[in-house]
């Protein structure tokens, strides 16, 4: 299976059937779908029309903390995350390996379930969107991160400090991160 094909299944899949969370889920679910369908190369950051992302909230539950890297392009606080490449057999392992590269933190888990959320981005020209396919990452107990290049700083934030720090993508992530964890998706 290719990285496309398995990215559609996700899709497809998304919310294990069941409706999204909001309408906002449904139609971006649908608007991936579609962008894949169109752009055999959808996957790439070569593709002009845009192309899907992966990444990945690292989440430490022990503790109620998120690490989140200060993006050095951006200078905003994030969750980890980036481009697909060619060596990712899915978008799954696309999020782990943008996690553990980011992070620096070896073990990290995906949260059972797939993708916690969707959120799709204007970037500047020649992409000019991220399709960001969101999961949550587990902190194993008693990690420690180490910031790797893409990032100008890297820090673990407790829930209630992240929204005076991050957007409301961000933000959206963690709760749902949160709420996947608390048995609810």
């Amino acid at each position: 299976m290719t990285l496309h094909e398995d990215a559609a299944l996700v899709l497809k899949n998304y919310r294990n059937g069941a409706a999204a969370p909001d309408d906002t889920q449904e139609e971006l679910r649908r608007a991936y779908l579609d962008h894949l369908a169109l752009h055999p190369d959808g996957m790439w950051k070569a593709c002009p029309a845009g192309h899907l992302t992966a990444s990945a909230l690292v989440i430490d539950p022990e503790r109620g903390r998120v690490l989140l890297t200060l993006h050095r392009k951006l200078q905003m606080w994030l969750q980890m995350g980036g481009h697909c490449e060619p060596g990712d057999a899915t978008l799954a392992a696309a999020a782990l390996r943008e996690a553990t590269e980011e992070s620096g933190i070896a073990g990290l888990t995906l949260l059972s379930g797939g993708p916690v959320t969707l959120d799709r981005h204007p970037i500047p020209a020649p992409c000019h969107w991220h399709l960001d396919v969101q999961y949550a990452a587990l902190a194993p107990s008693g990690s420690t991160e180490q910031i790797s290049d893409e990032s100008l700083d890297l820090r673990w934030f407790a829930y209630d400090e992240v929204a005076g720090v991050a957007d409301s993508s961000v933000i959206r992530l963690m709760e749902r991160t949160r709420a996947a964890l608390d048995g609810g998706r």
